[in-house]
């Protein structure tokens, strides 16, 4: 048996606007096909009815063709459920997390590209791994990211 991560799925409102957010900021890349899924076999996937889906999927950075995605799909409004912004303390999957060279440049790329910095920026010193700087932030859709470096 094979098994192989595959991607990681954000319900956007505005599915464009967000995957140009990860492009600009995380360096993604737009992988063709654009998706616009709907009919019976998405309805029965999904359990909506007349769902219609549009997106696309990102190639993540640090990673070769046929590596694992970043799935960025717009329900139709109908059919699109608004919650509450998420929380870092929320059950389930709560962030997406990023390596970078220099946090607090990514940081400001996140701030100018129309997300906003969710904790403090800190530096943790750990025995065994080295320091570790993490900051977390929020895309425009105020789905949260953490941002981190790694010295030894």
């Amino acid at each position: 048996m094979s098994i192989k991560y595959a991607h990681t799925n954000i319900v956007a409102k505005d599915w464009r606007r967000l995957a140009d957010f990860y492009v600009n900021v995380f360096d993604c890349k737009y992988l063709d096909p654009e998706r616009d899924l709907s009919g019976k076999w998405i309805e029965n996937v999904t359990k909506i009815d007349k769902v219609r889906i549009r997106g696309v999927h990102l190639a993540l950075p640090g990673y070769r063709e046929g590596g694992p995605t970043l799935e960025i799909f717009e329900y139709t409004p109908e059919s699109l459920r608004i919650q509450q912004p998420p929380q870092i303390n929320d059950q389930g999957f709560t962030h997406i997390a990023f390596v970078v060279d220099n946090v607090a440049e990514v940081l400001a790329k996140v701030i100018k590209n129309g997300g906003k910095k969710y904790g403090e920026l800190v530096k943790k010193e750990y025995d065994s791994l080295g320091i570790l700087t993490v900051v977390y932030a929020v895309d425009p859709e105020c789905n949260i990211i953490e941002i981190q470096n790694w010295e030894k």
